[in-house]
C-alpha cells in the first residue's frame, strides 16, 4: 500500500495536533507502521469519536476526540463502577435486598425517561438494579443504587466527580447519576479511557450485565403476594443494536438527551483482540440512532480487519557486561509491558534482538535506561522498548576506572571507531520467542517517531 508523501505528512500533523495519539501504546513503533492502515479509516457522521485498542491503549482514530459533549446515559457506567468497587471494597452481597426511597420511584423521574420500572412496595436486589442500568438503561435504577451508596444523590454526584479526577478524567464531569441533564460534560477521549480502565477493573460486568439482550421486572418475587399471580413483568431489550449484529460485540451502553444527539461506548472482541470505540453526537433527530450504529459498525469492523493485539512472551534478558563499577555485569528489566498493537497482517516469525547500551558504564541508577529490546517479524522491526537498570550499581575505585578506560580505549581502536564513546556496532542478542538466541554484531538502528505511549491507570 502506497501513499503519496504530502498526504503522509498531513495525516501525521493531524493526528498529532487532534489528540490522536494521546493515550496511545505503550512502545515507539517504526515511522509509519500504522499510519497507513489509518488513513483508509471510514468517513463517520457522528460528531466525535476515538477508537483504541483496549490492552494497549493505542489510538486508532479519532475525531474532535475533545470536543465536550454530555454523555447522556453514558453516564451510568461511571454509577456502575462506583457501585462495583463498593460492592468489592466492603464485601457486600449483590443479591442483598435493597431498599426503594420514593426518590428512586419510576413516576418520579422526569418526563421521557427510561426506566426499570420501580414501584412502592416491591423488593429488589442489587444485582437487579445494576441489570437495569445495563440493559433498559433506568434512570430510577440510577437514583437506587446512588441512594445504596450514598446518604443522598448530591453526595453520591461527588463521588463520582471526586472518582472522575482520580481516575484522570479533567474535562469531564457530573451533575446526577443518570445522565439525563445536559450539564454532566465528557469527551470521547476522556471517556474511551475511562471504559478501558472499567473493563480492566470489572471484567466480568461485560458477560453479567453488558452483554444480556433483554431484561424482565418486576418478577413475581419482586412484589407482594397481592400481585405475584400478575406481578406486570415488563421485557425490555438492550439498546445496545450492535449486540449480535456485529461480530463480536459485547458491551457497553447507549444513551440519548437532546442536548447530546445519540451516543454510545463500545466494546468488541475478535480472536485475541479488543477494541473500545466511544461515539458520541450523532445527529438528535430521527434516524439519529442508525446513523450512529452504522458508525460504530463500520469503525469496529475497520479496526479488525487493519489491526491486532500481539502478546510476545517475556524473553529471558542475560546480565551485561557493566565497565568503571564495583561489579562487572549489570541486570536489566523492561521498562514497558509487552503487549502491543500492529497492523493485521504483521507479526508472523516473531523475534526479538537485545540492545544494551555499548558501552554501559558505572554510576548506574535503579530504572535508568540502559538499552532497548527491539520485537522483529519476518517483514522488519515492530517495536521497540527501553531496557532499564534493575537496581543501583556503584562506579569501581580509581583503579578499576583506569583499567576499564584503557580497555575501552583498544576496544575502540580495534572497532575503527575513536569519534564518540558510543560504538556504532552494538552486540546484541537475537532469538526467536520459541528457540535458542545467538549474539551478533548489529548496526544501532535509529530510533524512530513514537507512534504513541503506554497510558497507564491511575493508583
Amino acid at each position: 500500500m502506497k501513499f503519496p508523501r504530502i498526504s503522509r505528512l498531513y495525516g501525521l500533523c493531524v493526528l498529532i495536533f487532534t489528540g490522536t495519539f494521546l493515550s496511545a501504546q505503550n512502545a515507539a513503533s517504526p515511522p509509519g507502521l500504522l499510519l497507513p492502515f489509518m488513513e483508509t479509516s471510514p468517513a463517520i457522521r457522528t460528531e466525535a469519536a476515538l477508537l483504541m485498542d483496549a490492552e494497549t491503549g493505542t489510538v486508532l482514530y479519532a475525531k474532535n476526540p475533545d470536543r465536550e459533549i454530555p454523555p447522556a446515559s453514558l453516564t451510568k457506567l461511571m454509577t456502575m463502577h462506583i457501585a462495583f468497587s463498593e460492592t468489592a471494597a466492603r464485601n457486600i452481597d449483590l443479591d442483598a435486598p435493597v431498599e426503594i426511597s420514593r426518590e428512586a420511584w419510576a413516576i418520579n423521574q422526569p418526563p421521557r425517561s427510561s426506566l426499570m420500572f420501580l414501584a412502592p412496595g416491591q423488593r429488589v436486589s442489587l444485582r437487579e438494579l445494576l441489570l437495569g442500568l445495563a440493559i433498559p438503561s433506568g434512570n430510577d435504577a440510577a437514583v437506587a443504587v446512588a441512594l445504596r451508596f450514598a446518604p443522598d444523590v448530591t453526595a453520591f454526584v461527588s463521588r463520582m466527580n471526586s472518582e472522575a479526577r482520580r481516575m484522570g478524567m479533567r474535562i469531564s464531569r457530573f451533575t446526577e447519576p443518570a445522565g439525563i441533564s445536559e450539564n454532566n460534560i465528557t469527551t470521547a477521549a476522556e471517556f474511551a479511557r475511562f471504559c478501558r480502565q472499567y473493563l480492566y477493573l470489572h471484567p466480568e460486568a461485560l458477560a453479567e450485565y453488558h452483554s444480556i439482550e433483554e431484561f424482565a421486572y418486576p418478577k413475581p418475587e419482586n412484589v407482594g403476594d397481592a400481585f405475584k399471580e400478575k406481578p406486570g413483568t415488563i421485557v425490555q431489550h438492550n439498546r445496545n443494536g450492535l449486540l449480535g449484529k456485529v461480530r463480536g460485540v459485547d458491551g457497553l451502553k447507549t444513551g440519548y438527551i437532546d442536548e447530546a444527539g445519540y451516543n454510545i461506548a463500545l466494546t468488541a472482541r475478535r480472536d485475541a483482540t479488543r477494541f473500545i470505540l466511544v461515539l458520541l453526537g450523532a445527529p438528535a433527530r430521527p434516524g439519529g440512532d442508525r446513523i450512529r450504529d452504522e458508525d460504530g459498525a463500520a469503525l469496529l469492523n475497520w479496526a479488525f480487519e487493519n489491526f491486532k493485539t500481539i502478546r510476545p512472551a517475556m524473553p529471558g534478558i542475560a546480565p551485561v557486561r557493566l565497565w568503571k563499577g564495583r561489579e562487572n555485569h549489570a541486570e536489566l528489566t523492561i521498562g514497558e509491558a509487552l503487549p502491543f498493537t500492529i497492523p493485521a497482517d504483521r507479526g508472523a516469525g516473531l523475534s526479538y534482538r537485545l540492545e544494551p547500551a555499548e558501552p554501559l558504564a558505572a554510576p548506574l541508577s535503579r530504572g535508568e535506561e540502559a538499552g532497548e529490546l527491539v520485537f522483529l517479524d519476518e517483514y522488519g522491526e515492530l517495536r521497540r522498548i527501553a531496557l532499564l537498570s534493575a537496581r543501583d550499581y556503584e562506579k569501581g575505585n580509581v583503579f578499576k576506572r583506569l583499567f576499564d578506560s584503557i580497555r575501552l580505549f583498544f576496544r575502540r581502536v580495534k572497532n575503527g571507531s575513536t569519534a564518540h564513546v558510543q560504538s556504532k556496532l552494538t552486540p546484541v542478542l537475537r532469538c526467536n520467542l520459541s528457540g535458542q538466541g545467538h549474539r551478533e554484531a548489529h548496526p544501532v538502528s535509529e530510533r524512530g517517531n513514537r507512534c504513541g505511549r503506554r497510558e497507564e491507570f491511575p493508583a
